[in-house]
């Protein structure tokens, strides 16, 4: 049964009240996720890619685990209600893992969505799973541009509610916008960030989703 505008929006407006903003009590994740879709008109290929994080001298990440579900999405493109596109195709690629993450990194947001449940929190609500969202640009709020050195930060506010963190993850670089989804604290966000983006902006999480969402979109 497809939902209505009206009908997503209250469904948000339910499973906002589930998120949890404070650390899981477990250790640091031995096991990341990274989820992206990448689309065709209605068409889909939703992928997640599993790194193991290996913390030694230094951090090395490595591939356990992917799954890619191709589909076709049944609700329209809404601002502020993408999750309604996303969450279907991800979560029957979550089920197909052999390895369960301890971690989700969506492509996009999480508290800083106008009803403080983006994608990220939405993910992490349905599957039970500590998520964070790390977006590109971002989708609501006022910010300051942070510092130019990697690891420096800025507040993103909406309504003067402090909903994420625009992080600098490589000198000189375009910053992301990093903001909690369920089961994690803002300031954890923001290292787990950091330690998956020891080269490049974007986190290696998102990076091979990315790759494996356009190449099973690809594929035919």
């Amino acid at each position: 049964m497809q939902l209505t505008v009206a009908e997503a929006i209250a469904v948000q407006e339910d499973l906002r009240r589930h998120v949890v903003t404070t650390d899981d009590t477990s250790p640091a994740p031995r096991y990341v996720a990274g989820l992206d879709v990448a689309y065709d008109g209605d068409e889909y290929a939703a992928a997640v890619v599993v790194l193991e994080v290996i913390r030694a001298a230094t951090v090395e990440l490595q591939e356990v685990d992917r799954a890619v579900v191709r589909g076709r999405t049944a609700f329209p493109y809404v601002p502020g209600l993408f999750a309604f596109r996303e969450v279907p195709g991800l979560v029957a690629a979550l089920e197909r893992l052999r390895v369960t993450p301890e971690l989700l990194v969506c492509d996009g947001q999480g508290l800083a969505h106008p009803r403080r449940f983006g994608l990220a929190c939405h993910l992490g609500v349905v599957t039970g799973l500590p998520s964070l969202g790390v977006g590109k640009t971002a989708f609501v709020g006022e910010w300051q541009e942070p510092g130019t050195a990697r690891g420096e930060a800025s507040e993103l506010v909406l309504d003067g509610e402090v909903v994420g963190k625009v992080l600098r993850t490589q000198n000189k670089t375009k910053p992301v916008f990093v903001s909690v989804g369920h089961r994690v604290s803002l300031g954890t966000a923001v290292e787990r960030v950091l330690e998956l983006a020891p080269r490049y902006r974007l986190p290696e999480t998102t990076r091979a989703a990315d790759r494996a969402c356009r190449d099973g979109l690809a594929e035919r």
